[in-house]
């Protein structure tokens, strides 16, 4: 921690001296650096350690999705970028989400762990801050049909309380907050790397932030501000930090976005006494292409890699055995937990399987030719054997071809004549109690002509553990001597560094959200803090 008895020699000149630094150049830290400029923040600045082109932070390799509360499809219509015509909007379900929904959707599938306050602050701002980012910073809005909708009865039936994309996915996000921060004179400075936060002595005696030190083109510099925002990202891309953390074997997930959050930003908070909270052994884990690379998502297909198809079918490991429910829950509230039962099997990987009854509703950017690597059989046996080639893995075949007779055995012992398969609901059909992993929804026989099977490991996206922060202004909290917490002054924080909300599981389109909630907070915090 450095302290204003022992400035560098650079402190106080007018070109480094802000009213506030982001730290961060990501979703959540660009919402922040936009507000503080609107709040009344003359000069601010953004530092991220990455090079230019990898800037975005892991919101570029997103799909765009973005969790609220809403009335039903007239509030979603009125957030999209290119209004739909009449004729389409009739067909199309979309069943309001309540702040009671989504707080419940939070706490069940974090096992009631969460923070209430902290979740009440995404729920109750979810909304304002959607609309916040369609009308200032201009991002373009999407009903997300191809991800969260299935085509029923000749209706789309949205499902699992989600519905909002954007258009071009992380990439058209990132795009539109780049515009933005240069239209509103947003300083950015790309490969300067935070390397401490500089306290100071305010004027009534306490400390305060005053600015951080950055190291750029070799040399270090501390630059002044009064508030300094905190935006980094979380620890998934250090595989030093995933084995401490998280636990042995984590070192092999697969880096599904930036390989530059390996968490520098909790150093840099932990140095001056902030208070860690959260879920520090958790973290949001999918289904990834097992063929992708280990250390960083790939810029182009991003978020293409994930293989979220599974509902559809079952997730076999090498031994050929079922280790999940895939039916336990819509997709999007079982995909963030996945990733780690997947780690968990021999070797780190697992075939997803499918029939034909269902490749037509596999979605192409995921599935299709090109994307990922296939293998077809004409029957269970033809697919294990060729599984069972070493290109692919597959160690008994036996097993394999047991597993799948069983799954088709109880199917047809549980379908009632009269039950109909739907995949936008959780429609019941099921294997019954006969298996020892059932499958509780879309459960259907695995055998007609041609078979296809994808291989998968686990790709980590971000880590659950972070600062504790106050949940109506984002100001980072420390705690002392007699474990009362109070807050840092002028520190704030927002993105994946933000602690006290997700544990365990995570609701699909809470993260963007998340990250915009707290980054307006923590700039019109930073706003508040230049006018006194």
């Amino acid at each position: 921690m450095q302290r204003d008895e022992n400035p560098s020699p650079s402190a106080g000149s007018g070109d480094t001296v802000y009213d506030c630094i982001v730290v961060g150049s990501g979703h959540a830290g660009s919402c922040a650096a936009i507000a503080a400029v609107d709040a009344g923040c003359t000069k601010v600045l953004m530092i991220d350690k990455c090079p230019e082109e990898w800037a975005g932070g892991n919101g570029y390799f997103t799909a765009g999705a973005h969790r609220t509360v809403h009335s039903g499809l007239p509030d979603l219509l009125s957030l999209i970028h290119t209004p739909l015509p009449a004729s389409q909007i009739s067909l199309i379900d979309v069943p309001a989400y309540t702040p009671a929904d989504f707080t419940a959707d939070i706490q069940r599938l974090g096992s009631g762990r969460a923070d209430p306050a902290m979740v009440q602050a995404v729920v109750g701002n979810s909304r304002a801050a959607v609309g916040w980012l369609k009308e200032r910073v201009g991002v373009r809005f999407r009903l997300s049909f191809e991800r969260q909708a299935y085509e029923v009865g000749g209706r789309m039936r949205f499902w699992g309380g989600m519905a909002l994309g954007v258009e071009g996915g992380g990439k058209g996000l990132v795009e539109a907050h780049r515009r933005k921060l240069a239209e509103v004179g947003v300083e950015v400075w790309f490969e300067a790397r935070a390397v401490e936060v500089v306290m100071v002595k305010g004027e009534g005696g306490e400390e305060e932030v005053g600015g951080v030190v950055v190291e750029r083109n070799g040399e270090r510099m501390r630059v002044e501000a009064r508030s300094v925002v905190l935006a980094a990202g979380g620890f998934e891309a250090s595989a030093e930090m995933r084995r401490k953390y998280l636990g042995e074997g984590w070192e092999r997930a697969r880096v599904r976005g930036t390989p530059y959050n390996t968490g520098d930003g909790f150093e840099l908070a932990r140095a001056i006494g902030a208070k860690m909270t959260g879920d520090w052994g958790g973290c949001h884990s999918t289904a990834w292409d097992a063929n992708a690379a280990a250390d960083a998502g790939e810029r182009e297909l991003t978020n293409q890699y994930t293989k979220s198809g599974y509902p559809l079918g079952i997730m076999v490991n090498t031994k050929g055995l079922r280790f999940v429910d895939e039916g336990e829950d819509y997709r999007n509230y079982t995909y963030a937990k996945f990733g780690k039962a997947i780690l968990q099997q021999p070797g780190g990987c697992a075939f997803q399987i499918w029939d034909a009854k269902v490749l037509e509703h596999l979605r192409k950017e995921e599935y299709g030719d090109g994307v990922v690597k296939k293998v077809f059989g004409g029957s269970v046996e033809e697919l294990a054997d060729k599984l069972a080639e070493a290109e692919w893995g597959l160690e008994d075949k036996g097993q394999f071809v047991r597993t799948l007779r069983e799954f088709n055995d109880a199917v047809r012992k549980h379908r009632s004549t009269d039950s109909e398969w739907n995949p936008a609901v959780k429609d019941g059909l099921t294997t019954g109690v006969d298996l020892t992993v059932p499958k509780t929804n879309w459960a259907l026989t695995i055998e007609d002509a041609p078979l296809m099977a994808v291989k998968v490991a686990c790709g980590i996206t971000f880590t659950f553990g972070g600062l504790a922060i106050d949940p109506e202004t984002a100001g980072v909290m420390s705690e002392n001597n007699s474990g009362q917490s109070q807050r840092i002054e002028g520190l704030f924080c927002t993105g994946e560094m933000v602690g006290g909300v997700f544990y365990g599981n995570y609701p699909g389109g809470s993260g963007l959200t998340a990250g915009a909630v707290f980054g307006l907070m923590a700039g019109r915090a930073a706003g508040e803090r230049r006018r006194m």
